[in-house]
């Protein structure tokens, strides 16, 4: 399920931003429903909000690094739900990663292709979708108790530091005469 989500992520991302580089690159936004989404090609060689521009190749780097990370912790994958959430982090990634590393101005510096703006809120991509709700997604599950690893959290379970100490509490109840 992770390569199905994660694989139609990506092609959701690379078919939408061949469109837009084909269509609206050098053209006026198109406003839609009364100017509450507006269609406008940028370029953003930062992260989100356009946060650390010039620094590219440290993104391309953070990037591979996400994807190599998602990829180890599938192996210790046995839950529907985290399949799909990092599906959808690991089709984002890579979808941004291929501008990063093929798309101009230069390889491992390329500016990511931008599309989607709602009033009051900068211009995203259909990858910059896919990871904000892999990442909520992922939030949900861990704040339900959810694992990877497909077991739950019960919140019944004794934390292994509290389960430590117990053995010494006994010891100096016993050194005080207390029952344990």
């Amino acid at each position: 399920m992770l390569v199905a989500v994660a694989l139609a992520a990506l092609a959701a991302d690379v078919l939408s931003k061949m469109i837009v580089v084909a269509t609206l690159q050098d053209e006026e936004p198109i406003e839609l429903l009364g100017g509450l989404l507006t269609l406008r090609e940028t370029r953003n060689s930062g992260a989100a909000f356009s946060i650390g521009t010039g620094y590219t190749i440290v993104f391309t780097v953070i990037a591979c690094g996400v994807v190599v990370a998602i990829l180890r912790t599938a192996r210790n994958l046995r839950s529907l739900p985290w399949a799909v959430c990092l599906g959808l982090l690991l089709g984002g990634a890579v979808g941004n990663l291929i501008d990063r590393l093929f798309r101009a101005p230069a390889p491992l510096k390329g500016h990511v292709v931008d599309w989607i703006q709602l009033p009051h809120y900068p211009v995203f991509n259909l990858a910059d979708s896919a990871i904000v709700c892999g990442g909520v997604l992922a939030v949900v599950l861990a704040a339900r108790g959810l694992q990877i690893d497909g077991t739950r959290l019960t919140g019944k379970e004794e934390p292994a530091a509290e389960a430590a100490a117990e053995p010494e509490k006994a010891e100096k109840a016993e050194d005080a005469g207390e029952k344990p």
